[in-house]
């Protein structure tokens, strides 16, 4: 191994270590005994992991999160995948100032998005109702799920959908059987980035929940305000495994080599 070698395998040793200390400070923490943050735990314990089911409020706020993610990203997959067939494809008035309008989210500061989708909301009376939580995480996640599909549709040989309709295929079903799995990779990673940011997200949904619709990241936020103690690494942990199960399952059904494929075109 050269010199340029070592020193890459180094960086990507650091790099890597960079990345994965936190978590390991997050689990570790979640297994002490004490009643105060701890690293290294002088024990093993899962006493705050049995805090969680004592405290209903955290469990309602993952549904809740769930729920929400599951929603707004089918949501925000169902506005991408046509604006990018159209916008990667097609070449007309106004296509650049499209592209840039549902890449708008990205460039808003988030409290600025807050404040905006509070008014908006409040205007509309569904201030605090899922239905405005959902509409407003669509708007923000839009852009992770366009960008990945948008890469996905500059790839495809149109060619084999022209062969498609020359057999006499119509709109929908070249669409569905030829069109659809080839941007398949786009997809499924856009919709699984989105649900990761709309689980995730905080600072815009601090300012349109209400109690009832509480989400898990403002319900975090909310107690630490009041308290620091494991029973927020032991929640931290739980979200950390869940994203691990989920990119796990992709794997096994659909495969990660694929998804990353597809996001490099």
């Amino acid at each position: 191994m050269n010199s340029n070698g070592k020193y890459s395998l180094i960086f990507n040793g650091l790099f890597t270590i960079f990345m994965v200390a936190p978590l390991v400070v997050v689990i570790g923490v979640s297994f002490t005994p004490t009643g105060y943050l701890e690293f290294p735990p002088s024990g093993l314990s899962l006493r705050w992991f049995r805090a969680i089911l004592d405290n209903p409020d955290f469990i309602d706020a993952a549904w809740i999160s769930l729920k929400l993610g599951v929603c707004s990203a089918t949501v925000s997959t169902i506005v991408a995948v046509p604006a990018a067939l159209a916008i990667g494809r097609e070449r007309f008035l106004g296509r650049e100032a499209l592209q840039a309008l549902f890449l708008s989210p990205l460039t808003v500061p988030t409290v600025v998005l807050g404040i905006a989708f509070l008014r908006l909301l409040s205007l509309l009376e569904i201030n605090g109702t899922f239905i405005g939580l959902t509409l407003c995480h669509a708007i923000i996640i839009t852009p992770f799920v366009l960008r990945l599909v948008l890469s996905s549709v500059v790839g495809i040989d149109q060619s084999i959908e022209k062969a498609a309709v020359s057999l006499g295929a119509s709109g929908w079903v070249v669409f569905r059987r030829v069109t659809l799995p080839l941007i398949m990779p786009g997809v499924v990673g856009g919709w699984v980035l989105a649900f990761i940011t709309s689980f995730d997200e905080l600072t815009v949904t601090v300012f349109i929940v209400n109690p009832s619709t509480t989400t898990l990241p403002v319900r975090l936020f909310s107690h630490i305000t009041q308290t620091t103690d494991p029973l927020i690494a032991s929640v931290s942990t739980m979200v950390i495994l869940f994203t691990v199960a989920l990119m796990l399952l992709i794997n096994r059904f659909y495969g990660l080599d694929r998804l990353l494929m597809g996001e490099s075109r």
